[in-house]
């Protein structure tokens, strides 16, 4: 267990604590909490490629704790009505597409490149700033008209496209699985 693995396991211990703290309304407590947390993945990668600390559990564990924030916040800002429902599904969705595609690709054996779709990329950062603002709105006061419904829908957009875009991956590989049997 080295730095940036300790970084990325106390960015995963505060998932819980920012879903208290939105449920709670304490959304100017939350928006700083994902700052941090976003601050934090930043900072556990410099440090792991900086200091030559990257490890097997770091590359397993970092993808956790991103995925369980943005996906925790989602849903907890669907629930609490400050995010559009038909998105909350979209977005769990998707990333319940993304690790059953994974899974059923390993478990098939089957050789394939991991590394994101560049449009998977941007939809992260889409999530990401939608967090962002509709705390920021909601908690801080700071709201540019209109961003966060921009925001919403080009989300929306990304996730779609990078979920069937994932779709098409997987196809392809698991066709050529099959061919070559």
């Amino acid at each position: 267990m080295n730095l940036p693995n300790l970084i990325t396991l106390g960015r995963l211990l505060s998932v819980p604590v920012a879903i208290w703290l939105v449920l709670s309304g304490e959304l100017a407590a939350a928006f700083w909490l994902f700052i941090v947390a976003g601050l934090s993945d930043a900072i556990d990668g410099f440090v792991a490629k900086r200091f030559d600390q990257r490890s097997r559990l770091g590359a397993l564990l970092d993808p956790i704790a991103d995925k369980t924030l943005l996906v925790s916040m989602y849903v907890t800002l669907g629930i609490s009505g400050r995010l559009p429902t038909w998105l909350v599904i979209l977005v769990v969705f998707r990333d319940a597409l993304i690790v059953g595609g994974f899974l059923l690709v390993a478990a098939l054996g089957h050789p394939m490149r991991w590394e994101p779709l560049l449009v998977s990329k941007l939809n992260t950062a889409l999530q990401i700033a939608l967090i962002g603002a509709v705390l920021a709105e909601l908690g801080l006061g700071l709201a540019v008209h209109g961003l966060a419904s921009v925001l919403v829908y080009a989300t929306g957009a990304t996730t779609v496209i990078s979920g069937a875009g994932y779709l098409i991956r997987w196809s392809r590989a698991l066709a050529g699985a099959e061919t070559a049997s």
